[in-house]
């Protein structure tokens, strides 16, 4: 009996650790907005060569966007959306604002070397989903006035 309780008491240790460690794991594999907003404006310093200034700007945008487009992104997912190109739609609208307001922040240099690494192709990408988005809705539209 002795064996029992104690084989009982270690098995329920095990599991609760277990579930313990699960949990912590968890924890850890979702991405801590604040840190991803750092390690962006910290690369873009770097890749930019930005004035400290720009830097605290660069940081104050992404800590405030980042959280907030992540906290649109869950409303859908809380109402269990599952048309994929509402959460890009989402994605998009505050990549644009985040390059609006790096538009304001950058030098013109900075504005064309950001563009060259990366950026410009992501805005035309983008630009292209929307195109598509207006042409799905006026093709839309016109089947519905045929109607």
């Amino acid at each position: 009996m002795n064996i029992l309780l104690k084989t009982l008491a270690f098995s329920a240790l095990a599991v609760i650790s277990g579930q313990t460690a699960a949990v912590a794991q968890e924890e850890q594999e979702k991405p801590d907005m604040m840190e991803i907003a750092e390690t962006e404006a910290d690369r873009l310093q770097g890749l930019l060569d930005l004035e400290d200034w720009q830097v605290f700007y660069v940081d104050s945008t992404l800590k405030h966007d980042f959280p907030a487009m992540n906290e649109e992104l869950m409303g859908l997912q809380a109402s269990k959306v599952s048309n994929m190109s509402l959460y890009i739609n989402v994605q998009d609208k505050w990549m644009e604002r985040i390059d609006s307001t790096y538009r304001t922040i950058f030098t013109e240099e900075q504005w064309n070397a950001y563009l060259k690494n990366g950026a410009a192709k992501q805005q035309k990408a983008r630009e292209k989903r929307k195109q598509k988005a207006i042409e799905a809705e006026q093709k839309l539209r016109e089947k519905l006035e045929k109607m």
